[in-house]
């Protein structure tokens, strides 16, 4: 299941930019044009957002997720945005900056989450879940050797 979905992503944005994210040949497109194009974009930046999502949480979480958690959800579609504006560059002095910062928001927190300080509800009980929130642990044979057994030695 995908993290969030093109029409979701589009529908974030503002029409006014659709025609600086398809760049030059979009004045000669009609709205249904351009609109085809952005979704074809945005598609494109929603399966990218999905693949950083899955790099930062992997070793944490068996992804891509079978009920996507709305957290994720919502960063999804921040990568997303970020990923179609900055096709052309981000100026952040210009419009482009809220892009960028809602985008080192999600990193943040998925830094945040891959480190272990912070914990996602999959709704799902998976081992590898289990094993993070616990910490490292380990099983072994009954100690043979201890300081009372070896007393006198």
């Amino acid at each position: 299941m995908a993290y969030c979905t093109a029409e979701e992503v589009i529908d974030m944005l503002k029409p006014d930019m659709y025609g600086y994210i398809v760049g030059e040949g979009s004045d000669d497109l009609d709205d249904e044009a351009l609109r085809d194009n952005i979704l074809l974009l945005a598609g494109n930046a929603t399966d990218d957002a999905q693949a950083e999502i899955d790099g930062y949480l992997a070793k944490r979480y068996d992804v891509p997720f079978i009920m996507v958690p709305k957290v994720v959800s919502k960063f999804a579609k921040d990568i997303a945005l970020y990923n179609l504006v900055s096709r052309k560059g981000i100026d952040e002095s210009d419009r482009e900056k809220t892009y960028l910062t809602r985008y080192n928001a999600a990193v943040a927190f998925l830094t945040k989450v891959a480190e272990g300080k912070v914990d996602i509800d999959t709704g799902e009980s998976h081992t590898t879940q289990t094993a993070a929130a616990n910490g490292f642990s380990m099983k072994s044979e009954h100690r043979i050797f201890s300081r009372s057994s070896m007393r006198g030695w």
